[in-house]
């Protein structure tokens, strides 16, 4: 059994599309996505945010090397995003179910930051 899904991409496409909806979902709160890659990316936006809240050096270098050296997402990722999160201990994301995707009636969903 797999410990990840891997949404039928090569490995270097995969990592492209997750960091990329981390991104998006850092950056403006939620993102809108599929079923699939949303309970995936999840991992990895907590995973941000937690880097935030060690606010350490090696914390700061993980998160721009996997958010592409991003520099500007990482300084709003330390010193906006995080701090907010200081009293809770995960569960930074929540997952809301909208409506199927006409077509291939995938499942598509919000995924958004807790407030």
């Amino acid at each position: 059994m797999a410990l990840y899904r891997k949404l039928n991409r090569e490995t270097r496409i995969r990592r492209s599309i997750l960091a990329g909806l981390t991104k998006t979902v850092l950056d403006n709160g939620y993102v809108e996505t599929t079923e699939e890659r949303a309970k995936e990316v999840r991992k990895f936006v907590d995973k941000m945010i937690t880097y935030g809240k060690r606010n350490t050096l090696v914390s700061r270098r993980q998160a721009l090397a996997f958010l592409n050296n991003d520099s500007e997402l990482v300084k709003k990722l330390f010193n906006e995003i995080a701090p907010t999160y200081v009293d809770r201990n995960g569960g930074y994301t929540r997952i809301i179910k909208l409506k199927e995707r006409r077509g291939d009636d995938a499942l598509i969903v919000r995924l958004e930051l807790v407030k």
